[in-house]
């Protein structure tokens, strides 16, 4: 049987969500492209090794099965997008588009530089954008499921509340929220569903002590969430088991955002 294609961006250190979310789409029998940027990983500081990381990755993803291709991508450029899909779609149609990329650089409304907004809008909104469209055009006609034979697929990105003090990224995510419901709705009828999945707080890196103190105090289950808390999630939404489920903005955070 062959098995469905997924390609899912933002895997290049092992503590992200994208990581995990890959590891899980192989165990389920997917062959997975995905997408890293070796140079913001470097300048950000999240932790990992961005020169080794998305070798481990690939490395684990054949251990599970999976064919593989990883792609050192710069989401802010408009021409990206479509290679990526066109990349991706070597191992076949790609069936699930998994949207775990993020530009995110802490500022607030007084200290937001125009180059940072319009950087954060380019790769968290634009690049969904373009990703989407390109998804929705390589698959074949509607029919059948995710994983199984004719057309239709299944989009899930990575969305968050934070906004303030940390103002283009939320702003953009919030661009990013009503584009892919968008997608659901105009979507639907080539059999493509929809979602975001808001995982909360969650340590890929950017927390230190104090802040991984205060938000677990905030959080009822009396833990932070993990990376495969989200990849959970995830497997299901681009299952066919979840082929009525479309145009929501899941919170799957423990409880946090009660």
């Amino acid at each position: 049987m062959t098995r469905p294609v997924a390609l899912i961006t933002g895997a290049g250190r092992r503590n992200t969500i994208a990581w995990a979310i890959a590891v899980a789409l192989a165990a389920d029998g997917w062959d997975i492209a995905f997408s890293h940027l070796g140079e913001y990983d470097r300048r950000m500081a999240l932790g990992g090794d961005p020169d080794r990381d998305p070798a481990a990755l690939e490395a684990e993803l054949r251990a599970l099965g999976s064919r593989v291709i990883a792609l050192d991508a710069d989401l802010a450029d408009p021409e990206v997008p479509a290679r990526l899909i066109a990349a991706a779609a070597e191992l076949g149609p790609v069936r699930a588009l998994v949207l775990s990329h993020a530009q995110g650089v802490d500022s607030g409304i007084l200290d937001t530089s125009l180059e940072s907004f319009d950087r954060h809008f380019a790769v968290n909104a634009r690049a969904a954008l373009l990703l989407v469209q390109a998804f929705a055009r390589q698959l074949p006609a509607a029919g059948g499921g995710a994983s199984g034979g004719g057309g239709g697929g299944r989009i899930v990105a990575l969305t968050s509340d934070h906004v303030v003090g940390n103002v283009p990224y939320g702003a953009s995510k919030g661009a990013l929220d009503r584009i892919v419901i968008a997608a659901a709705r105009e979507l639907a009828p080539l059999g493509i569903t929809a979602n975001l999945v808001n995982p909360g707080p969650v340590d890929t890196g950017w927390m230190d002590e104090a802040t991984r103190a205060a938000l677990t105090a905030q959080q009822p289950t009396g833990r932070l969430g993990t990376p495969d808390d989200a990849a959970r999630l995830v497997r299901f939404l681009v299952s066919d088991e979840a082929r009525w489920v479309t145009g929501q903005l899941i919170h799957s955070d423990g409880g946090f955002s009660i």
